[in-house]
C-alpha cells in the first residue's frame, strides 16, 4: 500500500484534484502527477461578479480559472471547468447572507468544503472514474482504529482544520491532502522546483466572493432588510444610540459604534449581543462577554464511540489556540455520528464567543469533529 493508502500501482490510480488556480493546489496536482498518477485537474466556476473577479486575491472566477489552465498544461493533465454557480449561491452565498439577518457571523469557507467540494465536487470525482479527491487544504489525514481521521496540519500557522470539521469519515475515506505535512516554505520551493506559473501567486482571501471585501454590500443587496436601522441598547434596555443595521457588527466588536465608547464612564463599551427581531445591539462592559457554556448544533461527530462526555480542547475562533473544555451531546444527538447538537463547558470563560462561527473539538491533533454556535439565551451564562 502506497503512501496514500492505494494497493495497486500509482499508473491505475485516478485521482481528481480540485484546483483554485492557487499555489496549494496547483502544488497538489504537480507532486501527484509527478507520483505518476492518473491526475485531473477540475476547477469550480463559482461565481461571475466582476469586482471579485478583478480583485487579487480572490478565487474560483475570472483569473483563477485561467491561472488552473496554464498550470493544467504545464503538468500536462487534463483540466475541466465546472458551472457550481447555482450551487454555490444556494448553498454559500444565500446562507451568507441569511445569516447575518439573523444576527450571526458566518463561515462561508466552512460552508462551502461541506456543500459545493466535499459533497457536490466529490460526487463528480466518483463520476469521473476517481478513486480520490486530493485538494490543497493544510490537514493531514491519517488512519485509526476507527478508519480514516482528520488531524491538524504539521505546521500550526497553517492549519486548516477549523473550517473542515464538518467533513464526515465517509467523505474522509476518498479525501487527501498532499500538503498537510509541509509548511508554506515548502510549498512554495515545490512551486518553483516545477516552474508553475502560480509560484509567487499570492494567497487567496477567506470570503472570496465579497467584491473589495464588503460583505456588507453582498448583504444588503440579497437581503435589503439586513440594513433596517435601530438601536444600540445597554444591558437594561437604556438607549444610547442609533445604528444603520445590526449587519456592521458583530459579538466582541468594540470600535465603531459610536456611543461614547464606555461604560459608567470607565470600562469601554462592547458589542454582547445582537437582536434582529428587534433590530437592537445590546452593548456593555467586557466583563459581560464572558462565556463558560456554549450551545452548539449541527454537530459532525468523528470520534470512537458516543458522544456522551468528552473532555477534550475547543476552538471557538479560527485563529485562537485551543482550551480545555468538556462536550456533551444534547438528548437528540447521543448517538455517535448522528448529533444534531451539544453543550461545551469551558474549563476557563472565554471571551466575544459569536453564534454563527464553529466550535471544534480535537484530542491532540485529532480533530473529533465540531458544530455551529448557537444564540440561545442558556448558551450566553457567565
Amino acid at each position: 500500500m502506497d503512501s496514500l493508502g492505494f494497493d495497486k500501482p500509482a499508473a491505475d490510480t485516478r485521482i481528481v484534484v480540485a484546483m483554485s488556480g492557487g499555489v496549494d493546489s496547483s502544488v497538489t496536482a504537480a507532486l501527484l502527477a509527478e507520483a505518476g498518477y492518473d491526475v485531473v485537474g477540475v476547477t469550480l466556476q463559482l461565481y461571475d461578479h466582476g469586482e471579485a473577479v478583478a480583485r487579487k486575491g480572490a478565487c474560483c472566477a475570472g483569473q483563477d480559472i485561467h491561472d488552473a489552465r496554464n498550470v493544467a498544461a504545464r503538468l500536462d493533465i487534463p483540466h475541466y471547468v465546472l458551472d457550481y454557480e447555482s450551487a454555490f449561491r444556494e448553498s454559500v452565498i444565500d446562507d451568507f447572507a441569511d445569516a447575518y439577518v439573523r444576527g450571526e457571523t458566518p463561515i462561508p469557507c466552512v460552508r462551502c468544503n461541506q456543500t459545493v467540494k466535499f459533497r457536490d465536487l466529490l460526487s463528480t470525482a466518483k463520476d469521473l472514474g476517481a478513486e480520490a479527491l486530493a485538494t490543497g487544504h493544510y490537514v493531514r489525514r491519517a488512519m485509526g482504529p476507527g478508519g480514516a481521521e482528520l488531524h491538524r496540519a504539521i505546521d500550526d500557522t497553517r492549519d486548516q482544520s477549523y473550517f473542515l470539521f464538518a467533513t464526515t469519515g465517509a467523505q474522509l475515506d476518498f479525501l487527501r491532502f498532499p500538503l498537510g505535512g509541509m509548511d508554506k516554505a515548502e510549498t512554495r520551493r515545490h512551486a518553483a522546483r516545477f516552474d508553475l506559473p502560480v509560484a509567487d501567486k499570492p494567497d487567496s482571501q477567506d470570503i472570496c466572493f465579497v467584491p473589495n471585501g464588503s460583505y456588507a454590500r453582498i448583504v444588503e443587496k440579497l437581503r435589503p432588510e439586513a440594513l433596517t436601522p435601530g438601536e444600540i441598547v445597554d444591558r437594561d434596555g437604556v438607549v444610547l444610540g442609533r445604528h444603520d443595521g445590526i449587519i456592521n457588527y458583530t459579538v466582541g466588536q468594540r470600535r465603531g459604534l459610536g456611543v461614547g465608547g464606555r461604560h459608567d464612564d470607565v470600562d469601554p463599551l462592547y458589542v454582547l449581543r445582537l437582536d434582529p427581531a428587534a433590530h437592537r445591539v445590546i452593548v456593555g462592559p467586557h466583563a459581560a462577554l464572558a462565556v463558560n457554556r456554549v450551545s452548539v448544533g449541527e454537530v459532525n461527530w468523528l470520534g470512537c464511540g458516543p458522544l456522551t462526555g468528552w473532555d477534550c480542547t475547543v476552538k471557538l475562533r479560527s485563529i485562537m489556540a485551543p482550551v480545555a473544555a468538556r462536550v456533551t451531546a444534547t438528548p437528540s444527538g447521543a448517538a455517535a455520528g448522528a448529533g444534531t447538537g451539544a453543550i461545551v463547558e469551558l474549563a476557563d470563560p472565554e471571551f466575544g464567543v459569536s453564534p454563527g462561527q464553529a466550535c471544534v473539538f480535537y484530542d491532540g491533533d485529532h480533530v473529533l469533529g465540531g458544530g455551529w454556535i448557537k444564540s440561545e439565551p442558556d448558551a450566553q451564562a457567565a
